[in-house]
């Protein structure tokens, strides 16, 4: 059975529905350890003052805010849970939005909303009707002493664990950047003050080229190729073969004749689709 993160209520007007929540994603980047080079034992760390290097030991450890270089206000554990949001064990359905028009750029983590048994009834209701109206809910969560908005949307039709047919609806919580979280940048910044205008032709060509690209999205055909080699240069030293190091490949020279490149790119997209149609 696996494991949940957090556990508390969903609220929707005066109906209460107690969910626990999972995570929806594992990251499965290759991790690497630092070892000591003459005989690969682990580095440990540990926690020292940096006025003397000392160790602390954790109960010794206190959290504090620096609200100036080097100036602390220090808070006790009873002093922060006093200012957890009520979201910290209730997440309250605030409004409902059209999905489109939240901009992605503010998602941040997603996760399953599941019911508990007592609460499935008010779940599925909640799932069916949601289901057709097209809408999100947004809402707020605390996790890891951090309140989030959140989305709260109904997944699609999709296969259970075992590959047959789910069990019932699934709601998906995507929590989010606060909007002053969203870093604002400007093209100036970087001594770009004006982007030219391209040609009609070359517009049209790459208008051309996305056509030539457009296809229906699986996620299936996607594959980490990063991940992969490790994988495989692991294994290969596990069996005591040598890897074979490659040069970087040169960067690519800037484009000078636009319009031959699109008319080049579309040539090859042309090709691939021909190829994987037969």
């Amino acid at each position: 059975m696996p494991r949940s993160l957090w556990k508390g209520t969903l609220s929707f007007g005066l109906v209460t529905i107690p969910v626990q929540l999972f995570s929806a994603t594992e990251s499965k980047t290759p991790s690497f350890n630092q070892l000591r080079e003459s005989d690969h034992s682990r580095i440990s760390y540990t926690r020292v003052a940096k006025a003397d290097g000392q160790e602390v030991a954790y109960d010794d450890i206190v959290k504090g805010y620096e609200y100036a270089r080097d100036h602390y206000v220090v808070f006790t554990k009873d002093e922060l849970d006093s200012m957890r949001p009520a979201s910290s064990r209730s997440i309250e359905i605030e409004q409902f939005v059209p999905l489109e028009q939240i901009d992605p750029i503010y998602f941040d983590r997603t996760y399953y909303l599941a019911p508990e048994p007592s609460g499935a009834k008010a779940y599925g209701l909640l799932a069916e009707a949601m289901g057709d109206g097209g809408s999100v809910a947004v809402c707020r969560i605390t996790l890891r002493d951090k309140e989030y908005l959140a989305t709260l949307r109904l997944l699609p039709a999709r296969p259970g664990a075992d590959g047959e047919e789910a069990s019932g609806p699934l709601f998906v919580l995507e929590t989010m950047h606060w909007p002053d979280e969203i870093r604002a940048f400007d093209l100036r910044d970087l001594d770009i003050d004006e982007i030219p205008q391209p040609r009609d032709n070359e517009v049209e060509m790459a208008k051309q080229l996305i056509a030539s690209l457009t296809e229906d999205f699986d996620a299936t055909q996607y594959h980490d190729t990063y991940r992969e080699r490790v994988l495989e240069a692991v294994e290969a030293k596990v069996e005591g073969e040598d890897i074979t190091v490659t040069e970087e490949a040169e960067d690519e020279a800037p484009v000078v004749d636009l319009m031959a490149a699109l008319r080049q790119s579309v040539e090859r997209a042309e090709e691939r689709r021909q190829q994987e149609a037969s």
